[in-house]
């Protein structure tokens, strides 16, 4: 286990570096940086997986379902405006979901010291 100045959640929220929490996780929207800019953490274990997107999508599918069936009960709009109201709100939404809850596993990943087992097949 490894200890780190800045708890998984604190990361994960400031997509900040597991280490020191001051550095940037991440060099575009969802793509890892190579290492940290104030503590140099070399960023090649991280492997979030499709964890963070399961997430993501059962509890933003959750949630946005049940926005969508309480407009379309209230108002009763017409199929193009469910159209131009939840495809950009799923999209925002998941993107800025997916951003910190992988920040957040890969906080935890770090912090747990877990890492990939390789196994190798001999002929």
């Amino acid at each position: 286990m490894v200890k780190s100045a800045i708890s998984p959640l604190q990361a994960g929220i400031k997509a900040a570096c597991p280490r020191c929490g001051k550095g940037r996780l991440y060099k575009s929207v969802l793509k890892p940086a190579d290492k940290c800019g104030a503590c140099e953490l070399d960023y090649s274990f991280i492997d979030s997986g499709d964890g963070p997107a399961v997430f993501v999508i059962l509890i933003l599918g959750f949630l946005i379902l049940g926005l969508a069936l309480i407009v379309e009960t209230d108002f009763h709009p017409s199929l193009w405006m469910h159209a131009l109201l939840w495809i950009p709100t799923v999209i925002i939404a998941c993107l800025w979901a997916l951003r910190f809850t992988k920040a957040l596993m890969i906080a935890l990943q770090y912090q747990s010291g877990a890492q990939q087992n390789v196994v190798i097949e001999k002929d």
